[in-house]
């Protein structure tokens, strides 16, 4: 008896099925790896630790150890506003600057250019929305704050860099934690903007211990 032929088309379906898991492994190697066309995402940052200090995003302003965020709804005076926050409002003393005092009755009269240091203040905040960066609360309850523009800049240095308020270095600069006001201040002074127009002004610490306390506002 003769056997059966063998199947001739065999060797081509071996074949096909050969390519087919070849392709398959290849599909399935492919699948496992990481697509080169996927576009890496930067792992987000650390939140920085209470109390903490540094440069900050805001053009090198001391990282603060925490923030507010909100809208000025009043500012006044040169250097002191009121924050309208989702928690409530917050007094804010601004960081490392003091403006010129507004007047507290006759006890305590104003000094020349208070009124000038608060609506050039206003013209900067009032009525937006910002963030504080913040480092502690004053014996007053105040937050003592940077207030961080919009456009990333510090309001408290505008203030000085328009001649509208001193870097505040009193006490050997306990109270300065920017160290960009000295400079922003002689600026300031030598091309005689706000109240460097005048001569011999005073600067509000002086003001204070002079004029309030021992009654001698020359």
């Amino acid at each position: 008896m003769r056997g059966k032929p063998p199947f001739r088309g065999g060797s081509k379906l071996t074949a096909v099925v050969v390519a087919l898991i070849l392709a398959a492994a290849g599909a399935l190697v492919n699948w496992l790896q990481p697509s080169d066309r996927q576009e890496s995402r930067p792992s987000a940052a650390a939140p920085s630790a209470p109390g903490r200090s540094g440069p900050a995003a805001a053009g090198g302003v001391p990282q603060g150890s925490y923030t507010l965020t909100g809208t000025i709804v009043n500012v006044a005076d040169g250097d002191t506003v009121t924050l309208r926050a989702p928690d409530g409002q917050r007094r804010i003393r601004m960081d490392s600057i003091d403006a010129p005092e507004e007047g507290h009755g006759p006890e305590q009269p104003g000094q020349p250019d208070a009124e000038a240091a608060r609506k050039h203040l206003a013209s900067l905040v009032a009525g937006k929305a910002l963030t504080a960066q913040c480092y502690e609360q004053d014996q007053y309850g105040r937050d003592v704050c940077a207030l961080i523009l919009d456009d990333g800049r510090s309001a408290n240095r505008l203030q000085v860099e328009a001649g509208y308020a001193w870097a505040y270095t009193a006490r050997k600069g306990d109270y300065l934690r920017d160290k960009a006001m000295p400079e922003l201040q002689r600026q300031a002074k030598e091309a005689g903007r706000g109240l460097w127009a005048r001569p011999n002004v005073t600067q509000p610490w002086k003001w204070r211990y002079d004029c309030w306390r021992q009654r001698q506002c020359g």
